[in-house]
């Protein structure tokens, strides 16, 4: 599988990346270290999770499936969303990155992570703050790079100026949700992080599920599929979804491609994006999806899926990942003011 540096100056990764947010849904300890063996024996080097997987039974997960293959892997990991459930236990503090990243690496069973990512902004914490601590971090050899995650144009913007302010090391990457059916971030992201030679991890590239063309017009909804668990985000009776579904079968078909497989390829198609993240729960699926790997699609493809969706369109706003912190309710409605009389 072809590797390509991440962003300018990142460590080379493969072009998909195996995704664990979903390792122990289904799989016993033996079946996902059989499944992560896959995904790096087909080439992928990009391992992709964060403490907050399973309340960090995923991290720990991982340390039994890489033992004896860690210097083959490129091991990513997040910090920032409560662990269970604990907001003490949360966000971008130095005070919660260092006891975090300790944890994250006893449950990996390693003494370093390649790239260590802020999972969301944390608007409570000042930027200057999260930048020394994960600055502090790369000097000690403790993580080698840092990373955001489903982070708004002008907050990485705002990281950027303050560690170049600090002279302290630049987030490399950014990690975002990206598919034909939710293209946001190539409104402002993407170029941001090529502006600022950030490369793009994106995930979620079949968009839940739809882009693989299991939820029909008029079909039963598949047993065990994330819409019959009654996932608010993917909703089978989602008119506008079924009918652009059924138009980029129609491109796929044309071309003599799987819509999964098309739609996994077009999100390799953006220069700003160095891996997609694939997230299988069985060997079929990831060796269905690895199906995809050296497959580019030519333009009058690439064409046709810009006349269905619109570049920068996300058809379903709930899919961006994050709701910025301005439209909460709170900040967006006028308060009593007090005049002191």
């Amino acid at each position: 599988m072809q590797k390509i540096q991440l962003g300018a100056r990142g460590p080379m990764v493969s072009r998909f990346g195996f995704g664990t947010m979903s390792l122990l849904t289904s799989q016993n300890q033996t079946e996902a270290s059989a499944l992560v063996h896959q995904a790096l024996d087909a080439g992928i080097n990009l391992v992709d999770t964060a403490d907050v997987y399973g309340n960090g039974a995923v991290e720990e997960a991982l340390n039994h499936a890489l033992r004896g293959r860690r210097s083959d892997v490129v091991l990513a990991t997040k910090v920032g969303l409560p662990m269970n459930g604990d907001r003490q236990r949360a966000g971008g503090s130095k005070r919660w990155i260092i006891e975090a990243v300790e944890d994250s690496l006893r449950r990996l069973g390693t003494d370093y992570i390649d790239l260590y990512q802020l999972h969301r902004p944390d608007p409570k914490t000042p930027i200057e703050e999260t930048v020394g601590a994960l600055d502090a971090l790369v000097r000690a050899g403790k993580i080698r790079f840092a990373g955001s995650s489903v982070f708004p144009a002008e907050i990485m913007v705002q990281f950027q100026w303050e560690a170049e302010r600090q002279g302290a090391e630049t987030f490399v990457s950014e990690q975002a949700p990206y598919s034909i059916l939710a293209r946001g971030i190539e409104n402002a992201s993407l170029p941001i992080c090529r502006q600022y030679g950030m490369g793009a991890l994106v995930w979620s590239p079949l968009n839940g599920g739809w882009l693989t063309g299991k939820y029909r017009h008029g079909a039963p909804v598949p047993e065990g599929s994330r819409a019959a668990s009654g996932n608010p985000f993917v909703r089978a009776d989602d008119t506008r979804k079924l009918d652009l579904v059924d138009a980029l079968l129609e491109v796929a078909e044309r071309a003599g491609l799987g819509l999964a497989h098309m739609s996994l390829a077009w999100t390799l198609e953006h220069p700003a994006v160095s891996s997609v993240l694939l997230g299988p729960r069985t060997s079929a699926q990831l060796a269905d999806l690895l199906g995809a790997d050296g497959i580019a699609l030519p333009e009058d493809v690439l064409n046709a899926i810009d006349e269905i969706v619109a570049p920068g369109t996300n058809v379903d706003p709930r899919n961006a990942g994050w709701v910025p912190v301005g439209l909460a309710p709170e900040q967006r409605r006028s308060q009593p003011v007090n005049t002191g009389s």
